[in-house]
């Protein structure tokens, strides 16, 4: 574990601010943006005022740990009071116990709207007044792409013998994934990529953290107080070239389809199980519904809970408990985990991994790392998976892999000068 030191006489305030526009445009940095937008509402950030860099099994509780060490040495104003005001950290967590790069950012200066509030929260007492101005956006050229770690060919085997394992009753599901490697011309710029996801996905949440940068549909945990809340993603299907005019019938179809209820149920149990023995209280709904993006389509579940009003588990803590679920690890989680080791030959780094913002109320918001690429300069790695249950096809799990990798392709190779945060979900 490493952090930065933290300056002495370190103050940060909030306060109300008039409408901004698009957060997206106030990011100054191509390389190093920090995001967590959904619909237009979230926060945006940039500067570094400290860090926080763990790995291993006790990495969500040494961050716990290390952020609240961090705040309670503030000298705090916070004249909005919601949460995201305050001291906020924005993190991203590996997938796997012994990966390392699982990291909190404190930054500088974040801007956030909620619910027609808008706000800006500003470092002080660490050197000259945050002053900014933002670079020009820009396209990072032609792209090449090449086979990553896990090949096509590779992660097709993978998900036969994954299937074969599962027949015979090893366990009863695994999310497998593959990666792709992209080159670009120029320095691949964030926010361009950012850009594109929101407008495509403004649904999902657009998150970028140290690098990775990616749009998920999927709610790992939510924390607001006393409240918990999920949603779980689980069974997929392509809506092919037809699009939102297969949407219906592809819903019907998912619905209906054995193989992947079963295989949402997993993931759904999994994270009820999970949270249970942190929660006064917890609702499941009984029937899931479907969530439709661009191309694809899952079924969807959303858990809410209560947390206990002596001692209730910070976010970061409640994370901890519940990754990796059955959607993105498996189950039993402990066996699942154990064959993606074995069969992906790959570290996943922060893909699949928590990703999101605490506030210094241990509130706050993580998704997991979904349509996702880490970028590095020129290059770029993008990763896709499915869950896996021993009815899988391994042509089928293909198709839909590279159905969830042309989330991020088409968002790196997008036409400059969109709006990102115009509301309207892509389909074309």
């Amino acid at each position: 574990m490493t952090t930065a030191p933290l300056p002495a006489g370190l103050g940060v305030r909030t306060r109300l601010v008039e409408e901004p526009g698009r957060l997206l445009d106030l990011l100054p940095d191509a390389q190093n943006p920090l995001c967590w937008l959904r619909e237009g509402e979230g926060v945006v950030g940039w500067g570094e005022v400290a860090r926080f860099t763990g790995a291993g099994a006790s990495r969500f509780a040494d961050a716990d740990a290390w952020w609240r060490r961090f705040v309670a040495k503030l000298d705090v104003t916070d004249e909005v009071g919601v949460p995201g005001t305050g001291p906020l950290a924005f993190a991203s967590f590996t997938f796997a116990d012994d990966s390392p790069g699982s990291v909190l950012v404190v930054p500088r200066v974040v801007v956030g709207r909620r619910g027609g509030v808008c706000w800006i929260t500003e470092f002080s007492g660490d050197g000259p007044s945050a002053v900014w101005s933002v670079s020009p956006v820009q396209p990072s050229g032609p792209i090449r792409y090449s086979d990553g770690e896990m090949t096509v060919a590779g992660y097709r085997s993978a998900v036969a013998e994954a299937a074969r394992r599962m027949s015979r009753g090893e366990l009863a599901k695994a999310a497998l994934a593959h990666d792709l490697l992209a080159v670009a011309e120029r320095p691949f710029d964030g926010r361009f990529l950012l850009a594109g996801l929101a407008r495509r996905y403004p649904t999902c949440w657009s998150f970028a953290v140290d690098g990775l940068v990616g749009a998920t549909p999927e709610l790992l945990v939510r924390r607001s107080g006393g409240t918990v809340s999920a949603r779980v993603l689980a069974g997929t299907s392509w809506l092919g070239e037809g699009g939102a005019a297969d949407a219906e019938g592809v819903a019907q179809q998912l619905l209906a389809s054995a193989k992947d209820r079963h295989e949402h149920a997993l993931a759904v149990d999994s994270l009820a199980d999970s949270l249970r023995p942190l929660c006064a209280s917890l609702e499941v709904p009984e029937v899931p519904s479907v969530v439709e993006l661009r191309n694809v389509s899952h079924l969807a579940t959303d858990v809410r809970g209560t947390l206990p009003a002596e001692s209730p588990a910070s976010l970061l803590l409640l994370a901890e408990a519940v990754h990796p679920t059955a959607a993105v690890g498996g189950t039993p989680r402990e066996a699942a985990v154990a064959l993606i080791a074995e069969l992906e030959s790959m570290d996943r780094g922060r893909y699949a991994g928590p990703v999101g913002w605490v506030d210094a109320e241990g509130d706050g918001e993580l998704g997991v790392a979904l349509r996702c690429a880490q970028l590095d300069g020129r290059y770029a790695r993008l990763y896709a998976g499915c869950g896996i249950v021993a009815e899988s096809d391994p042509d089928t799990e293909v198709r839909e892999a590279a159905a969830k990798l042309l989330a991020v392709r088409e968002a790196l190779e997008d036409e400059p000068g969109v709006d990102p945060e115009d509301g309207r979900e892509d389909r074309g």
